[in-house]
């Protein structure tokens, strides 16, 4: 076997073309689209090459045929973030069934990332930011994956696991039908945030983008930049956010919730492209992007992805999810989401609780998971957990109560 560093036009065309191969017989598998993969290894499209390096490898048999792939990267930025050991990635990994050629991948990449210092390395990953190419599926083969999502054969897992990966963490996708009631416990506390008429909610209008924009980015600083590993948004980001899905944006899907005209909550769903991109195959040339306006127009998706929840924390805890729920749901539900069927939740680390029981009570049930490894170069050390998010926060205010 033999491994060729992807440098010249043919080796990064292999690179893309070998998970054809590897998923023609799996029919839920939707072919990435080319234009994001080669993305994440353009030094002017990844702000991540800012402060780190990205290399990637494809691994031919001996007579020439493409058999693997595997890209290894690290950023100085985060490899010492919340880890003992300076962890580094790898990404986008195929191969065939074989452990021979699974650990010459893994081997490669491993030397490589010491040789930048690094002494441990999480996998599969994404050389950015987490919402993209992130986990092993390891439960859920029968359902498509969503956009920017991985879809991997069952038995990565086992090359993964034999080679010496360890669980990080697990990453739950769940799902429900949209028209699925919701349970009285729910309908109860919506119906009484709805009767206070401090409370109301709307949906997104693209003529008051830049209003929403500014709302979007109050609410998230608020719910989530507080949290310990997530930063705050800054305006050019949330700019950003919303022009990105502003193409795909339907507007009855994205809605924000306020009190005393202040912006407190919001719920954001997005149609899933992937339905649409599955006619495509990778590309989106000029040939693509007719098929894509062709199948929107004739409804071809069935699903939609909640991308995005968030409520500030004077609000949290009083039955606002449920209040936003009902509000989106009342015209999902109803005539206008005649259109769609199911509804999946971005995926969310075990190590989420509070995101977790949210789902749970939307009677919404896990439909995928991924996994996310962790290697420690040092095989003597134990792989610890990804934290708890709050845990630190218990602990302390249990000894602050205890003292």
């Amino acid at each position: 076997m033999k491994l060729i560093e992807v440098k010249s036009e043919r080796d990064r065309k292999e690179f893309l073309r070998l998970p054809l191969r590897i998923y023609k017989n799996y029919p839920n598998w939707i072919r990435p689209l080319d234009k994001d993969i080669e993305a994440v290894f353009d030094t002017e499209k990844n702000k991540f090459f800012r402060h780190g390096d990205c290399v990637r490898w494809i691994l031919q048999n001996e007579q020439g045929k493409t058999i693997g792939r595997i890209a290894a990267f690290y950023s100085s930025k985060n490899a010492n973030k919340d880890n003992k050991q300076p962890t580094g990635g790898i990404g986008f990994y195929e191969s065939i069934d074989d452990q021979h050629a699974a650990d010459a991948l893994f081997d490669r990449a491993k030397e490589w990332l010491q040789s930048k210092g690094m002494e441990a390395m999480d996998g599969p990953i994404n050389f950015g930011e987490r919402d993209r190419f992130w986990g092993l599926l390891i439960e859920g083969f029968d359902i498509d994956p969503n956009y920017l999502c991985n879809y991997t054969p069952p038995y990565y897992q086992a090359l993964f696991e034999n080679y010496g990966f360890k669980l990080y963490f697990n990453q739950i996708t769940f799902g429900r039908p949209i028209r699925k009631k919701l349970s009285n416990k729910i309908l109860d506390k919506a119906e009484r945030i709805k009767q206070e008429p401090k409370y109301h909610f709307e949906h997104i209008k693209k003529s008051r983008i830049e209003k929403y924009t500014q709302d979007f980015l109050t609410i998230y600083n608020q719910a989530w930049g507080s949290h310990k590993g997530v930063a705050k948004l800054s305006i050019r980001q949330a700019n950003a956010i919303m022009k990105s899905i502003k193409p795909v944006m339907d507007e009855k899907l994205i809605w924000f919730g306020y009190y005393n005209n202040e912006p407190i909550a919001f719920f954001l769903m997005l149609p899933e492209v992937n339905q649409i991109f599955k006619y495509v195959n990778g590309k989106l040339d000029i040939v693509g992007k007719l098929k894509f306006l062709y199948h929107k127009m004739l409804n071809t998706n069935k699903k939609v992805t909640g991308t995005a929840f968030g409520i500030v924390p004077a609000h949290q805890g009083k039955g606002l999810e449920g209040a936003l729920i009902m509000a989106a749901g009342e015209l999902v539900q109803g005539k206008y989401g005649r259109h769609y069927d199911d509804i999946e939740m971005n995926w969310i680390g075990d190590f989420n609780p509070r995101m977790i029981h949210v789902c749970e009570q939307i009677d919404a049930v896990p439909v995928k998971t991924h996994r996310t490894y962790r290697y420690l170069f040092d095989t003597s050390l134990p792989v610890e957990r990804h934290p708890i998010i709050g845990e630190k926060k218990k602990k302390k205010d249990k000894i602050d109560k205890d003292a």
